[in-house]
């Protein structure tokens, strides 16, 4: 009995440093965004304002990078949902010959670092012209984030009954009608994730960008953060925090508007008795 109390005390302990080690990031930004005098360590502000936050959102480059970013993670996330959900359909529904050992290669695609592939992915860009386009930025982003939006989708298709798709068949709706009335639906948790998980990562990533986009108007805020670090160590701790917090809303505020699609779960069971 002593015995698993001190296990527990331990278990309990690594919880609680592992949380501090987020938290305390946390409550530096938070704190620093309204002192005028940020530093580097964690410290109430003497006075309270709002001035490092009219300093960021005042400068029309980082509404610009905010607006870039916006489009980017936006226009992936779409694209991942709607050609996974394509991709994955005929994965969850027909027998192939080769299914399983399709299924592997997007698996093991999943777990290819994207920095191993971006001197080839930059030459491509450089013979196609297409450097320092956001659309073919886009693209490509989408592309890499396919393997695991397709291998997702299709456990999440995997869990609506068929028996649901076959009575709306009998009923004379096609397989398009079906994917997008019944089981589109009954996959919003599913779906919602894959967008909130593709978007996240998208708008978090610094190195595609910074590699394929240029000329500083067209730099998501994922890259242009780092204008607060000045030369010679100077760095503008008070703006800096100011924006991390702005650049956080965007995938907080999708997090709660997606919440109560996630929170239904897939309550499918007794769908089709009756």
């Amino acid at each position: 009995m002593v015995k698993h109390s001190i296990q527990r005390k331990i278990q309990y302990g690594i919880l609680v440093f592992l949380g501090l080690c987020f938290l305390l990031p946390l409550l530096w930004i938070i704190l620093a965004s309204f002192d005028p005098n940020a530093q580097q360590g964690i410290k109430m502000p003497a006075t309270w304002t709002l001035q490092n936050f009219k300093d960021v959102l005042g400068d029309e480059s980082n509404l610009r990078s905010f607006g870039v970013g916006l489009i980017l993670s936006g226009g992936q996330a779409a694209l991942v949902v709607a050609v996974s959900v394509l991709a994955a359909y005929p994965l969850s529904r027909y027998e192939m010959r080769f299914k399983k050992s399709f299924l592997l290669s997007i698996l093991f695609m999943t777990a290819l670092p994207i920095t191993a592939v971006m001197v080839p992915v930059f030459q491509m860009f450089l013979f196609f012209k297409m450097q320092n386009s956001i659309i073919a930025t886009m693209l490509f982003l989408t592309a890499s984030s396919l393997p695991y939006g397709i291998w997702m989708m299709k456990n999440f298709m995997d869990s609506v009954p068929i028996d649901l798709e076959e009575s709306a068949w009998i009923d004379g709706a096609s397989v398009w009608r079906g994917l997008r009335s019944i089981v589109a639906p009954l996959m919003l948790p599913g779906i919602a994730t894959i967008a909130i998980f593709t978007f996240s990562g998208s708008w978090g990533n610094f190195f595609v960008p910074y590699i394929l986009l240029q000329t500083p108007e067209k730099l998501p805020a994922s890259v242009t953060i780092y204008q607060f670090f000045g030369s010679h160590g100077m760095v503008e701790y008070g703006r800096l925090a100011a924006f991390s917090m702005l650049y956080t809303m965007p995938s907080v505020v999708l997090y709660i508007f997606s919440q109560r699609y996630m929170s239904k779960g897939f309550s499918m069971g007794g769908a089709t008795k009756g």
